[in-house]
């Protein structure tokens, strides 16, 4: 219906209009341009907790929640300007007191408001003649969005959380399980041109810290990234490194200041039809599976400390399907070393191109919390569709 409307809407306005499987691009009299693109994804989910643990059932978008862009950009004054929203509604049934619209459930509960619409990305870019760029508003941050972005799970469930197989929404894929996820946040990020070497640093509005009364974040956070690709012949290479540096206090003037800090490097090496990633990361301040989510401090106002990584193999067994496999830790230590929660998973998967636009997906992933045969641990299998437009 949507595509049906921006299609009708070209056509009231006299404009050129295109529609692809890959999206819908209308040139405007003025020399700018609209598009509107996305995917919608479904996924059926079944977890299985050991030690006679509860099984569930779910049908959920996977860790890629389904996404609804809108894109408009112009050159003026020798400037590339653009802006992007992009809206990630899930297809679950949100909790809550029932309202207008609400519907009931498919259990007799009674009713639940309807599903949630995430306003993931708001932004502005500017792109100079150097073939830079200035990005400004809502996006995912710089700091380990590569982790992610070359995350074979992505395209997936992965991991959904031990107890959190009857859940809505996206899943966690790798997220706490190999890297920290990135968040979208507010932030002013300036990149170089895109090519064999590309830098990207950003200042981000800050984060509180968990506990100990660290919430005065006085001055930006800096997240920074660099990537390097390299190509021969059916071969190709990407390294990328990255970093972040975050001071918060516990009091508006004075008081005791803390300094988070965070590294993460890997590389993708891409050898005719196998695909191979390995990633870590180092954190002090930043907690585990989100950023700034929690756990970043413990007793005595000392900084907890983080690591993590994974491997990762792809084949491609045909022109239009690959067979993966992927196992990543997340590890969040005391500031002795001790270790406060070690999160493991290993993912297997299938994924087929059947269409251009339609990707087939099956995955089945063991995750565990803790070490040893004892340590809660968790079966999720997996097999859904995405469109992509």
């Amino acid at each position: 219906m949507k595509r049906l409307t921006l299609l009708l809407l070209g056509l009231a306005l006299g404009v050129a209009t295109t529609a692809t499987a890959q999206g819908l691009t209308m040139q405007m009299s003025n020399g700018w341009s609209f598009g509107f693109a996305g995917n919608v994804n479904a996924f059926w989910v079944f977890t299985k907790v050991n030690n006679s643990g509860p099984a569930n059932s779910s049908v959920r978008t996977g860790l890629l929640p389904a996404f609804a862009t809108f894109e408009a950009k112009g050159k003026e004054a020798g400037l590339n300007l653009g802006i992007h929203f992009g809206f990630a509604p899930q297809i679950n049934n949100g909790g809550g007191t029932a309202g207008a619209g609400a519907v009931h459930d498919n259990f007799g509960n009674g009713t639940q408001a309807g599903a949630q619409i995430d306003m993931r990305q708001v932004y502005l870019t500017v792109g100079f003649k150097d073939g830079s760029q200035l990005l400004m508003g809502r996006e995912l941050g710089v700091f380990s969005r590569q982790n992610i972005l070359n995350d074979m799970t992505l395209f997936g469930v992965g991991s959904v959380g031990i107890g959190g197989g009857g859940g809505g929404g996206t899943t966690l894929g790798r997220i706490g399980y190999g890297y920290l996820y990135p968040n979208f946040d507010a932030q002013i990020t300036y990149s170089t041109k895109p090519g064999q070497s590309q830098l990207s640093i950003g200042l981000f509005q800050p984060s509180r810290l968990g506990s100990g009364g660290f919430v005065f974040t006085k001055v930006p956070r800096v997240e920074g990234e660099f990537t390097y690709n390299q190509r021969s012949g059916r071969n190709s290479y990407l390294f990328w490194v990255g970093g972040l540096w975050q001071t918060t206090s516990n009091a508006a003037t004075g008081g005791v200041s803390k300094s988070s800090f965070g590294g993460t490097a890997g590389i993708k090496a891409g050898l005719s039809e196998l695909t191979l990633v390995a990633t870590g990361y180092l954190g002090k301040g930043v907690g585990t599976t989100l950023l700034f989510s929690g756990g970043e401090v413990q007793a005595g106002d000392t900084l907890t400390k983080s690591d993590g990584g994974f491997a990762q193999a792809m084949y491609k067994v045909a022109p239009k399907t690959s067979i993966g496999a992927s196992w990543g830790f997340s590890r969040l230590k005391n500031n002795a070393g001790g270790v406060v929660s070690n999160w493991t998973s290993t993912t297997v998967g299938i994924y087929n191109q059947w269409t251009k636009s339609l990707k087939l997906v099956f995955e089945g992933t063991r995750e565990q919390v803790g070490n040893g045969s004892t340590a809660p641990a968790q079966i999720d299998l997996s097999g859904g569709l995405m469109l992509f437009f």
